[in-house]
C-alpha cells in the first residue's frame, strides 16, 4: 500500500500523547497512595504537550480526506466502523485530558478524570490499530499484533517524552521511567519483529495464474492496459524499491529500538532533560520509518494486476 504521510505523522504524534498521559497517570497514581510527591506543574505542562501533540496529528490528519470540509461525516458509522469510532474518541480523549490538566492547575486533581483520560488512550490505540487489523483483504495488517504494536510503540514513545519531562520538572522519576522505557522498547521490537516475521513467511492466497484462471505455470504482464498511471496505482502500492524498503527497515530498526535502547542503557542517571528529549526526537524519526514500512507491508491484491506496467 502507499503510505500516507498524514497518517504516519496522526499515528506516531497521537500515540507517543496517549503514553504520555498513561504514564503521567500512574505518577499521579503514586502520590495519590503517598508513595511519592510530584508538583503540579509535572502534569499541567504534561496536559499541554500532549493536547498539542493530538492537535499536531489531528490536523495531519485532516490532509488525508478528499473533503475536509466534511471530516464530520466520517463519525456516521460508529456503530461499524472503527475509523468512525478513532473520529469520536480521539476529540473526546482530548477534552478529558484538558479537563484533567485544568484540574490540575487549579489545585484540585481527580483521580477520576485521570482514569477517564487513562481509559480512553487505550481505547483510542485499539480503534487505531483496528481501522487496519479489520482490513481482511491486507493479510499484512489482519492480525492482533497490529493493535499491539500501535500500543506498545505509542506507549514506548510517551514513556521516553515522559522521561525527559520529568527529568526537567520531577527528576526524581527518571532513572525509573528510563529502565522502564527500555523494557517498553524492547517489547516493542520483540512484536514488530514478530510482524515482519509473519508478514514476509505469508503464502499468497491469489496468483496471477488463478485470477485469470490459466494453469501455465509462467504467466508475464507485458502492460496494465493503460497509458498512464491511476488511482490504483498511487494508492496501493508504494512504488519503492525493494533496496529502498530494506533500507527505511533498518533505519526503523536502529532509530527507533536500538539507539535508544543503548543510550537509556549507558545513562541509567537520566539526568539531562535536552540530551532525552533530543533522544526522543531520534525515535521519533525511527518510529517514522516504522510506519511508513507498516503500511507498505500491505499488499492488496489487485498489485497482482496494477503493479506491472508496461
Amino acid at each position: 500500500m502507499h503510505p500516507p504521510f498524514s497518517m504516519i505523522f496522526f499515528t506516531t504524534l497521537a500515540g507517543a500523547a496517549q503514553g504520555l498521559l498513561l504514564v503521567l497517570v500512574g505518577i499521579q497514581l503514586a502520590v495519590q497512595w503517598r508513595l511519592a510527591e510530584a508538583p503540579q506543574a509535572l502534569f499541567t505542562t504534561g496536559a499541554a504537550v500532549i493536547l498539542v501533540f493530538s492537535a499536531i496529528g489531528l490536523v495531519a490528519a485532516t490532509f488525508h480526506l478528499g473533503r475536509p470540509m466534511r471530516a464530520w461525516r466520517s463519525a456516521a458509522m460508529w456503530r461499524t466502523s472503527w475509523l468512525s469510532r478513532e473520529v469520536i474518541v480521539l476529540p473526546a480523549f482530548m477534552a478529558a485530558v484538558a479537563a484533567w490538566g485544568g484540574l490540575h492547575w487549579m489545585g484540585t486533581p481527580s483521580m477520576v478524570a485521570a482514569i477517564l483520560a487513562a481509559a480512553l488512550a487505550l481505547l483510542l490505540y485499539l480503534c487505531t490499530g483496528m481501522i487496519y487489523a479489520a482490513v481482511k483483504a491486507i493479510r499484512q495488517w489482519a492480525t492482533p499484533l497490529t493493535p499491539l504494536n500501535y500500543a506498545l510503540l505509542g506507549i514506548s514513545s510517551g514513556m521516553l517524552l515522559a522521561t525527559a519531562l520529568t527529568a526537567w520538572l520531577a527528576p526524581q522519576f527518571a532513572p525509573t521511567l528510563a529502565k522502564l522505557t527500555i523494557c517498553l522498547i524492547i517489547a516493542g521490537a520483540l512484536t514488530r519483529g514478530a510482524t515482519l516475521w509473519r508478514n514476509l513467511r505469508l503464502v499468497p492466497t491469489t496468483t496471477t495464474q488463478t485470477a485469470i484462471g490459466v494453469r501455465h505455470p509462467k504467466v508475464e504482464q507485458k502492460a496494465q492496459g493503460a497509458m498512464a498511471g491511476s488511482f490504483n496505482t498511487r494508492e496501493f502500492f508504494h512504488g519503492r524499491t525493494p533496496q529502498t524498503v530494506a533500507a527505511i527497515r533498518w533505519t526503523s530498526a536502529l532509530l527507533g529500538f536500538a539507539f535508544p535502547v543503548l543510550a537509556l542503557a549507558l545513562a541509567p542517571a537520566a539526568t539531562s532533560a535536552a540530551l532525552l528529549a533530543m533522544l526522543f526526537v531520534i525515535q521519533w524519526i525511527g518510529m517514522l520509518a516504522e510506519r511508513w514500512s507498516f503500511f507498505a507491508e500491505g499488499q492488496h491484491p489487485q498489485n497482482l494486476y496494477y503493479r506491472s506496467r508496461s
